[in-house]
């Protein structure tokens, strides 16, 4: 069993064996009475490098020997190995043949933060939102039938990306293809089965075993020239194995289940996954790990330590600097909101696709218990609950991050707006996250919102007018929308009444000559600073649908050129609208659009995405006065 450790090391660990197991080519060579050892050394380099860079944690302590079973058994890259989400896919990047460049991990030019197709030939399928695994998986089990070749499929998911309906629609259709592939249900939380110990280790060896198979398809030929028989025989097997493991509903889906066993049992899963490597048809083995194994304190605070932030030096007290003094996060701010406005309204509902840390919905939760609902990973089914709650007299709240939003779209459009109800969308993580890259950024909701009918969708520049457009979009008749980023803003007080603003109106923030920057969303610090320097106009839109149009008009009648800023996609995006409502009124007016670009800005820290995408302070301003130089004199 794995030794457990109580510190994260600070200098890096001896690890011989896992040396010698650079690749999948090298763990191959070694004994399988190593692989113990190796994975000792393996959890002590994991604990070791993401002290170094920070990252996801908890997860890929608890598939360590099911990451060394799998490339130890499977004959990667060339047999496909899925990973679900990819939170748990650190040992695999470290086994992979990218162990020294660990230590890049989540920075610019580094290591992605979960698989990606173009950094290795061991990631098979890029990931970053969960639940894809069994669907690409199965891609690739038909696509390796249609070639004719031997090669295998398997998908990693855990008991909580189960969750979500595209698992089961692939568990379905991989069924009914009769698809030759094996999906690991990798079970850290108990969600399904308490199952685990001897009993069911035993048992999974002999369901998994070639003797069984073979001795299951004779019977079946023999019992099947028996009107009836076979049928029985095979309720008599099902309700036998239902007794012991929780497979029934696997089995009824088509699938060969195996299992639970235990996930952190070496010998048990190799001699498994060796058993059910050749065996034909969808294949399904559910193993149980801990979350956070092998690390004490994760293993007592999964949650806590589901990712950490990089080991800091250690520093004396003489050393140490004081902090500087930063504003609430938003996820905060909204978290407040939440509890105050459930005070005062009994209708409000808070519904979140299992973000309830991430959104900040904890304190909402312990208050109003009987009023909170975490769906789990089921953006989807997020989004039409509240639709079905707001036909019958609730006032749902759905907090969600941006990306995940995109995975609802047609419930967005379909189940809510068409409808015209009164679903409120608290959607965090708005524009570029950092060091998780472009599968988490939210770079698009602008764009894909304004588009809606009926839609308002509005942009806060600081904390205080986060608060103040939860409470417009709550009271708002249909449905709306607050998009704010993660993060800290710039500590603006907040008024705690619950007051809304005037629907489509922006506010002049300063009074400039020439240029009129036109501010929506938190750009509003370094455009008044650029303001200041360039003696311009600036603006708070505040609303991107609907837009200030009397104001855009006033702006376009007394400045030579409009700057729009957004952290959002340009194309489709708030200052699209701007130039829609021109083109449309016939006004001809320089513009200048300032965003996100049309390609994926990848993983760093985000000021160092914002001044690659010129949305900083010295960006702004240098696009502005280029602009500028290009006006005809």
């Amino acid at each position: 069993m794995p030794t457990t450790f109580h510190e994260i090391p600070r200098e890096r660990p001896a690890t011989p064996l896992l040396d010698r197991a650079e690749t999948p080519v090298g763990l191959r060579r070694l004994a399988e009475s190593e692989l113990e050892t190796l994975a000792d050394e393996l959890r002590q380099y994991l604990l070791y490098s993401v002290g170094q860079t920070g990252g996801h944690f908890g997860a890929g302590l608890g598939v360590i020997e099911l990451t060394i079973a799998l490339h130890y058994i499977f004959d990667t890259p060339d047999d496909r190995l899925v990973w679900d989400v990819g939170h748990q896919a650190y040992p695999h990047k470290i086994l992979t043949g990218r162990r020294e460049r660990m230590g890049s991990l989540r920075q610019k030019d580094g290591l992605a933060a979960f698989p990606r197709r173009s950094e290795s030939e061991y990631d098979t399928f890029g990931v970053g939102h969960s639940s894809t695994s069994i669907s690409a998986a199965l891609g690739m089990a038909i696509a390796a039938k249609l070639q004719n070749s031997r090669r295998k499929a398997v998908a990693v998911i855990g008991d909580g990306a189960l969750t979500a309906g595209m698992a089961f629609e692939a568990l379905n259709h991989a069924s009914d293809v009769k698809a030759n592939m094996l999906v690991v249900l990798n079970d850290n939380d108990m969600s399904i089965s308490k199952n685990v110990g001897g009993l069911s280790n035993y048992l999974a060896k002999i369901i998994s075993s070639r003797t069984y198979s073979s001795m299951r398809e004779g019977s079946k030929k023999i019992l099947s020239r028996l009107p009836g028989a076979w049928e029985i025989a095979r309720k008599v097997e099902e309700h036998a194995k239902g007794m012991l493991v929780p497979g029934t509903l696997f089995e009824e889906l088509g699938w060969n289940y195996v299992g639970p066993i235990d996930g952190h049992d070496l010998p048990t899963l190799l001699a498994t996954l060796r058993n059910m490597r050749d065996l034909e048809g969808p294949q399904f083995l559910h193993v149980v790990t801990k979350k956070g194994k092998g690390f004490a304190p994760a293993e007592a605070d999964p949650i806590g330590y589901h990712a950490i932030t990089k080991l800091e030096p250690i520093k004396t007290a003489a050393s140490e600097e004081p902090k500087k003094v930063s504003g609430p996060k938003y996820s905060a701010v909204f978290g407040q909101w939440l509890c105050d406005m459930a005070a005062a309204d009994p209708r409000l509902v808070g519904i979140t696709p299992a973000m309830k840390e991430g959104s900040d919905l904890v304190a909402f939760a312990d208050k109003f218990p009987e009023r909170y609902f975490d769906v789990a990973i089921a953006e989807q089914h997020a989004v039409t609950l509240a639709a079905g709650m707001a036909c019958d007299g609730a006032k749902p709240v759905v907090a969600i991050y941006s990306t995940f939003l995109q995975r609802a779209y047609d419930q967005l459009i379909h189940d809510v707006a068409v409808q015209h109800l009164d679903v409120l969308f608290a959607i965090d993580r708005a524009g570029l996250v950092g060091e998780d890259g472009p599968t988490h950024a939210g770079s698009f909701d602008i764009s894909y919102l304004r588009c809606i009918p009926g839609m308002l969708v509005m942009t806060p520049s600081d904390e205080n007018e986060l608060r103040q457009m939860l409470t417009t979009g709550y009271h708002f008749d249909g449905p709306a929308a607050v998009r704010y980023p993660r993060g800290s803003g710039p500590n603006t007080p907040i008024d705690p009444a619950l007051e809304s603003l005037e629907i489509g109106k922006g506010l002049v923030r300063r009074r400039g000559q020439k240029t009129a920057l036109l501010v929506f969303g938190v750009q509003l610090a370094e455009a008044l600073k650029v303001g200041e320097t360039l003696d311009a106009t600036v603006v708070d839109m505040r609303f991107v649908k609907p837009l200030d149009e009397a104001l855009v008009r006033e702006l376009t009648a007394s400045h030579e050129l409009l700057v729009t800023i957004e952290e959002n996609v340009i194309m489709g995006g708030a200052g699209s609208a701007v130039s829609e409502f021109l083109a449309q009124q016939g006004l001809l007016k320089p513009v200048l659009h300032l965003g996100l670009p049309d390609s994926y800005v990848e993983h760093a820290k985000p000021a160092q995405m914002l001044a690659e995408c010129g949305l900083d302070e010295a960006g702004i301003e240098a696009a502005v006065r280029q602009r500028l130089a290009q006006l005809p004199t």
